[in-house]
């Protein structure tokens, strides 16, 4: 006897006709109500906590403790470490994800890995501050990377649980805000310890526990009513891989992700550099020239990110907004590849942040509205997260490529932000075959 199940959104509840047969014993969905204000509060309090403790040591930190391991040369220890990190960044998140998706505890799914998680991240931060070599180092930002990505995919994958499609795009916007106040924060803080290196590393770890503490006690995190599949390493492999010949829609989304990533961490690797070669700013300036661009990037960031999240939800549209804002940073980067004027690179980073606020606001929605499995948000969401991963190791050596090819000082930023420019402009291509968002 053939079945089918309705499913009702407005009450979240789902229907089986009698006879019917379960077609596959995995878990079902499930289907989110409205969320309160408290609960996007406590979703930005937690990405907050978590980025403001993760992004510290890779902005500010992790270059003071390079300087007092090896004085002579820190740019060395930094450029060993920090690739460490991404690659756990790239084997964690979906990893995790998918464990998170498999697990079944009665304290919920994945509060066990966001605690667990945040609390091997602080000790590992710990363990980075009070490291005696280089190779105690690497070690440490590894395991911080890997329990931190645990800690996010849990997050993201329970983003996907509680907030219905019509709630993504506000909710995408607080992410995007806390992440980026993160960064400013980051550096603010360092101005303020920057003689007390432990304390740069363990202060936000400290402050990180207890944003996501508050995310635990707020978010519902319900386990499925059917069973799981039977484990295998089969299973566990496919945790990093999600067909996109079968899920096209995702595939394009992921393709989005990559080549946006890709171009914009190939400028901002090397923009104090830009500054000096391009630009013609002694090293003291370039410096706070950046400083400020990156002021000025956040603040354009937050007034669009806001904006854009409400627009969003209200309109029921994604792709304009994502695509739009994708091109629009093409545009910012090839503006930067002729600009010859500090003002004019103030310019290019008020549109970069305008135009990555609305992106980094609505991508997250599109993403989650794309979901081939929305009963295991967490692996597919941890595939994405490849595509955030991916590209930062591969951006600074391709910028590098580019830099050198025809000059023999490696100064040709005028083909490395063209190359950038196009790179981004396809990852506003590849948004437009999106077929089930609109």
């Amino acid at each position: 006897m053939s079945m089918q199940s309705k499913r009702d959104p407005e009450k979240g509840i789902t229907a089986t006709a009698p006879g019917a047969l379960i077609e596959e014993d995995t878990s079902r969905p499930l289907i989110p109500q409205r969320v309160s204000g408290g609960y996007i509060w406590a979703l930005g309090l937690a990405q907050f906590g978590l980025f403001f403790a993760l992004l510290s040591p890779i902005f500010v930190s992790m270059s003071l403790k390079a300087t007092e391991l090896n004085p002579s040369s820190p740019e060395t220890v930094v450029g060993s470490v920090l690739p460490l990190g991404a690659l756990g960044a790239l084997i964690g998140n979906p990893l995790f994800g998918a464990l998170s998706d498999r697990t079944r505890t009665r304290w919920g799914r994945r509060r066990p890995w966001i605690l667990g998680g945040i609390l091997v991240f602080v000790g590992s931060l710990a363990w980075i501050a009070s490291s005696g070599d280089v190779l105690q180092l690497a070690l440490g930002w590894l395991l911080a990377q890997l329990s931190a990505n645990a800690v996010f995919a849990a997050i993201t994958a329970s983003f996907a649980d509680n907030v219905p499609e019509f709630q993504r795009g506000k909710a995408s916007s607080a992410i995007a805000l806390a992440q980026n106040i993160a960064i400013l924060a980051g550096i603010y803080l360092a101005v303020y310890l920057v003689g007390n290196l432990p304390m740069l590393f363990i202060a936000p770890g400290i402050f990180a526990i207890i944003a996501v503490l508050v995310y635990c006690f707020v978010a519902k995190d319900e386990l499925p009513a059917e069973p799981l599949k039977r484990f295998t390493w089969t299973n566990l492999v496919s945790s990093f891989w999600t067909n996109p010949i079968k899920n096209p829609d995702f595939g394009w989304a992921w393709w989005g992700r990559f080549l946006m990533t890709f171009g914009t961490f190939m400028f901002t690797t090397y923009r104090v550099l830009y500054m000096e070669d391009h630009i013609g700013l002694a090293q003291a300036d370039a410096v706070a020239a950046v400083a400020f661009g990156v002021l000025l990037y956040t603040i354009a960031l937050l007034v669009s990110a806001a904006i854009s999240g409400w627009a969003s939800d209200r309109f029921g549209r994604r792709k304009v907004f994502v695509w739009t804002s994708t091109a629009l940073t093409a545009a910012g980067l090839v503006l930067l590849a002729h600009a010859g004027t500090v003002e004019m690179f103030y310019l290019a980073e008020i549109i970069l942040g305008f135009a990555y606020g609305v992106y980094v606001a609505i991508d997250t929605a599109l993403i989650v509205d794309v979901l081939p499995n929305p009963d295991r948000p967490g692996k597919d969401l941890g595939v994405i997260n490849i595509a955030n991963a991916l590209p930062q190791s591969l951006a600074p050596v391709v910028g590098l490529w580019l830099l050198h090819a025809g000059s023999t000082s490696g100064g040709n930023y005028t083909l490395m932000l063209w190359g950038a420019g196009f790179a981004v402009l396809l990852g506003a291509l590849v948004i437009f075959p999106i077929k089930s968002v609109r």
